[in-house]
């Protein structure tokens, strides 16, 4: 489970990372920094990864536990 959960980390901070670079993203960025919103979408942003993190621990919780009763 943490190797999983080590490549998605390191994916989405590559992912990241790359959608940063384009022109376009730039410019998008600077005009939600300048409006505040950029604080928004960030909050939206780990709230959605912290839900998805924490349903993947869930269902590795349930998966062990169905596997030490078989």
């Amino acid at each position: 489970m943490k190797n999983k959960c080590i490549a998605f980390l390191t994916s989405m901070a590559f992912l990241t990372a790359r959608a940063e670079g384009t022109a376009n993203n730039e410019t998008m960025a600077s005009a939600m920094r300048s409006n505040g919103k950029i604080y928004v979408v960030v909050a939206v942003l780990l709230t959605i990864l912290a839900g998805l993190i924490g349903y993947m621990i869930r269902i590795d919780r349930k998966i062990s536990k169905l596997e030490k009763e078989s």
